[in-house]
């Protein structure tokens, strides 16, 4: 019997029908309570009971009958359906099979992107950004899927939908560290950015992110915008004077950039927060109030000098602010966490927000009295997102003044958010200029790498110009990354995670169907798409597909990229169940019926691979070519499954005649594996086992041998370990647990101190501050 109840958004079977002639809806639920104590049971039959107004028949059920009366009850009952096993209605098979039908006769072929591309009277006009990449950092996995893959795939997504897409991105070129990193290799800054600019453009290509143009900062139109929208704000009066406490560094005689210092939080008392903001609580943080400030570079400490700058008003923008904010917010995509950290700067009030600093490298203030000054990097790298359309196309403004015609999605780790929600907004809307503001701001959380963070300098972590050289496809490297993108919390990359899911979800799963599917047309069929006659059971599968294919469709519209990837399998999965519940190899040798339904499951099989080759395209481009490649696949296909809410037609018509069929992934093996991970674990944990022990009979007054390359190793080994700590303790983690680490830093600590040539005195014990 079929019963809609009011909480349920579909029909669907009852697990438990009562004496009342009421029923339950939550098999796994009841499954779980009969192991249960008596207790349990009545608490969650209290629980189920008030959702579906029945509580009193539930009571006389458990009050009359007890525990082993209803396991007695409840074996007698027909078996319930399976976990994720949708009830699906005649009508919903009836509509899922006339959709089948109209094929893709009246479908457009697919079209090529023609540069430039601009936007268009009807159509959905998308302009999408990642955020840009610093220049002389090699980005990592958590890097790339926090950003340009992310972007990459509701870019190609969107094509797929028929929306008018660009997609731009850039390095950000400006700034303290490419001075530092010019230094240090013996070049000019220019020279840096240039040659850094390539490896990033070299990593993207290979990983397939699909941008318009791949830009970059260190241009004329950057400079020519930023100054435009600077003397806006000035003329506008948006734009105040101010002489502010700067930290110098007198060992390396320059003024220290926010991320060059780093102290204690003045808010939360995190150890190591920046000299702009804190990581731990998001607070901001004027560098001069850092408690026990240092230099990154040479962990000295910092003096304290005077400096005359320009802020932007911000508490003069707040209301115009908020103003839009509330109806961005409201009307876009924005994550949970953008609005969050949002919500957490506008709290407190905003604050006069610097835009200058005393650098050379950047972007030149055209004030003349700061002409020795340049545009701080927060306020200048957004603005690489016009100019870097603007080398584009000189037709950049009918993107970037058009906010009626243009919905602009920006993407980016959490950390990036205040200031494309808050501090970019405001240039733009005191610039008054009809600019084109965020509608949608996609924040994931953090990737770390398997139980510690990514670091380039100890070798700790798979970087985006390592990953080639694994021998892994860059297609697996994505479908990973985006199978554990970080949407809702931070995530981890595991290398025996990605073996699991490379050989169960890739290979077992989806390349097993698409693969099975294909031989059978070439084994059975001489290659060419049979004959099929639906019955019920078909028409049960195309109508599960289809609902697949629409939820595929709401979450990717959504931007939720990760949630939507699971219906891809799902897919997959109803596909392998039914080619083994139906067995078409047997079936081939049978009677004229038997080979007819064979020939049924194979069409049907075929043509929901070639649908799986479209819904894959923006996750694993190559893979999605290859399969249909080998189905031979009508181009229209590509633009034909995705219109509306989703039309699974016959794409692979009877007769249809497909290519040479072979294996689409292949395994990795644990070997393998194993040796990956080895290779790209660095000095991940500086305990005794790893790093020989001092001599016991150190003298006191004995000078140590110095050993920086070690010291630094180890000054990184303890901020990591100190952290570790620190967030054992946050999370109340067992005593035993939080001791053990507690003596690995200290042992840290003393080794620290041989490589810096100190003696290492043991480290007196702390209470727990109360």
């Amino acid at each position: 019997v079929k019963r809609v109840v009011p909480f349920l958004s579909r029909p669907t079977l009852p697990a438990l029908a009562l004496p009342s002639g009421q029923y339950l809806f939550s098999s796994n639920a009841i499954c779980r309570s009969v192991n249960c104590e008596h207790k349990s049971l009545k608490a969650w039959f209290d629980r189920v009971a008030a959702m579906n107004a029945c509580q009193s028949a539930a009571q006389k059920v458990l009050q009359g009958k007890g525990l082993q009366g209803m396991k007695s009850y409840m074996q007698r009952q027909p078996a319930p359906q399976s976990r994720g096993e949708r009830v699906v209605s005649e009508e919903e098979m009836e509509a899922a099979a006339l959709t089948w039908s109209k094929g893709l006769n009246t479908c457009p072929p697919a079209t090529k992107k023609q540069h430039p591309i601009l936007p268009q009277e009807d159509k959905r006009n998308v302009l999408v950004t990642s955020a840009l990449p610093y220049v002389n950092n090699v980005p990592h996995l958590g890097n790339i899927i926090g950003c340009v893959l992310s972007a990459d795939v509701f870019s190609r997504y969107g094509r797929l939908r028929g929306w008018n897409m660009l997609f731009v991105c850039g390095t950000d070129e400006y700034g303290t560290a490419t001075e530092n990193k010019a230094r240090e290799e013996g070049l000019t800054p220019q020279q840096i950015c240039d040659k850094y600019h390539a490896v990033h453009s070299s990593i993207y290509k290979w990983f397939q992110i699909d941008f318009d143009y791949f830009g970059r900062t260190t241009t004329e139109k950057q400079t020519e915008i930023a100054q435009d929208i600077f003397w806006r704000l000035h003329e506008r009066d948006f734009l105040i004077e101010d002489t502010v406490e700067q930290l110098r560094c007198e060992n390396c005689q320059r003024f220290l950039a926010d991320r060059f210092v780093e102290g204690i939080c003045p808010h939360c008392s995190y150890p190591e927060a920046r000299g702009d903001q804190c990581d731990k609580c998001g607070r901001l943080i004027n560098a001069v109030d850092l408690r026990e400030p240092q230099c990154k570079v040479c962990r000295q400490t910092p003096v304290i000098r005077s400096s005359k700058h320009l802020f932007l008003d911000l508490p003069k923008l707040e209301s115009q602010l908020e103003q839009w904010l509330e109806k961005s917010t409201s009307t876009g995509d924005w994550t949970a966490n953008a609005k969050q950290i949002t919500r957490s700067w506008l709290r407190d009030g905003l604050k006069p927000r610097c835009i200058t600093r005393d650098l050379k490298w950047g972007t030149p203030v055209p004030h003349a009295d700061f002409k020795e000054k340049v545009f701080y990097v927060w306020f200048d790298a957004p603005i690489g997102y016009l100019s870097i359309t603007a080398n584009y196309t000189s037709e950049w403004e009918k993107w970037w003044k058009n906010p009626h015609q243009v919905e602009l999605y920006n993407f980016m780790a959490k950390d990036n958010v205040p200031f494309h929600s808050v501090v970019f907004p405001c240039s733009l809307l005191g610039a008054q200029d009809n600019y084109t503001l965020v509608n949608h701001l996609i924040a994931t959380e953090y990737l770390n790498y398997e139980d510690t963070k990514f670091s380039k300098s100890r070798g700790v972590g798979v970087f985006g110009d390592m990953a080639k050289d694994t021998g892994i496809p860059s297609d697996v490297w994505r479908f990973y990354l985006l199978y554990v993108r970080p949407e809702g919390q931070d995530s981890a990359f595991s290398w025996a995670d990605m073996a699991l899911k490379n050989n169960s979800e890739l290979l077992n799963n989806l390349g097993n169907f698409i693969n099975r599917a294909g031989m059978f047309v070439t084994k059975f069929f001489e290659g060419c798409v049979p004959v099929m006659e639906l019955q019920e059971e078909d028409k049960k599968l195309l109508a599960l597909v289809s609902w697949e294919l629409q939820q595929y469709i709401q979450l990717m519209d959504k931007i939720k990229i990760r949630d939507a990837l699971k219906h891809i399998l799902n897919i997959s999965r109803h596909g392998n169940q039914y080619i083994q519940v139906n067995e078409p190899w047997k079936k081939i040798k049978g009677g004229d019926s038997e080979r007819q339904r064979a020939g049924t499951v194979t069409g049907v099989s075929v043509n929901i691979a070639c649908l799986l080759s479209v819904m894959l395209f923006p996750y694993m481009p190559a893979v999605s070519q290859t399969i249909r490649d080998q189905l031979n696949a009508p181009p229209s296909c590509i633009n034909t499954m995705l219109e509306g809410n989703g039309t699974f037609v016959c794409s692979l018509s009877a007769g249809h005649r497909i290519g040479a069929v072979s294996p689409l992934f292949q395994k990795l093996e644990a070997d393998q594996i194993e040796a990956l991970k080895k290779k790209f674990g660095g000095q991940q944990v500086f305990d005794s086992a790893a790093v020989p022990a001092p001599a016991a009979a150190v003298e006191v007054g004995t000078v140590n041998q110095v050993d920086p390359e070690k010291a630094k190793q180890l000054t990184q080994a303890v901020a990591e370990q100190g952290e570790k700590v620190r967030a054992l303790k946050a999370q109340k983690a067992e005593k035993a647990v939080i001791t053990a680490e507690v003596a690995k830093l200290l042992d840290l600590k003393k080794q620290l101190a041989l490589a810096e040539g100190k003696n290492p005195e043991p480290a007196p014990q702390k209470g727990k501050k109360k």
